[in-house]
């Protein structure tokens, strides 16, 4: 009985100065993948101020960047306006470069790929794996179910395609109130795992964008 658990503390115990993310890495550079180059990235969204576990983020990001003679990219996840002001992007920046690092001209914006995540959403209504739901949010949550109760799918799940696609542009442009359309993934509404249950990918709101306005 020894003899075994000392076995298997030897096959699970990691390198000494070793992480798995490094191991991983080492992995990949060897195989050729993304031809040998390494990139990370840290990806906040400005809606408060940095806290100690962004600091570690931020670390093992840069410094494994580094590590390998490639590069990490600060890229702001700014796809929720309700939240999101200019004064936490400047603040994020800052701190970063307070811990030392530089992201030099690798500076993104999720927001700079709205339009591209406009026509990923029109593809996926096209080739039937998205649609306009109308229910409220107060019905979404009902029919969602819950972790003992299987979902029920959306009586506007079965939308045409044209209907969807007039709607959703009809959302762009602003014909209809906030929480009274939405876009959602067809997934499904009785799978375990409760965010393949038809998650939403697009709401309307009336609010001001700090990088891109109204």
């Amino acid at each position: 009985m020894s003899h075994s658990k000392e076995s298997h503390t030897k096959k699970t115990e990691a390198p000494t100065g070793q992480n798995f993310l490094k191991t991983i890495i080492e992995s990949d550079v060897a195989a050729g993948k993304n031809q040998g180059q390494v990139v990370t990235r840290f990806p906040p969204e400005p809606n408060g101020y940095l806290h100690i576990g962004h600091a570690k983020s931020i670390c093992l990001n840069f410094d494994l960047a580094a590590e390998f003679q490639g590069r990490c990219h600060l890229r702001f996840d700014d796809t929720n306006p309700e939240t999101e002001e200019v004064e936490y992007i400047q603040s994020i920046q800052n701190d970063i470069k307070w811990l030392g690092y530089d992201w030099g001209r690798h500076l993104y914006f999720a927001s700079d790929y709205f339009e591209q995540l406009y026509e990923w959403a029109v593809y996926l209504i096209k080739n039937n794996k998205a649609y306009v739901c109308s229910l409220t949010e107060a019905q979404v949550k009902e029919y969602r179910g819950d972790f003992n109760r299987p979902g029920q799918d959306s009586p506007f799940r079965e939308r045409s395609v044209e209907e969807n696609l007039d709607l959703f542009r009809r959302m762009r442009v602003g014909e209809f109130q906030e929480g009274q359309h939405t876009v959602r993934a067809k997934i499904d509404m009785k799978s375990p795992n409760m965010n393949m249950r038809d998650p939403l990918f697009y709401r309307i709101k009336y609010t001001s964008h700090p990088k891109v306005g109204s």
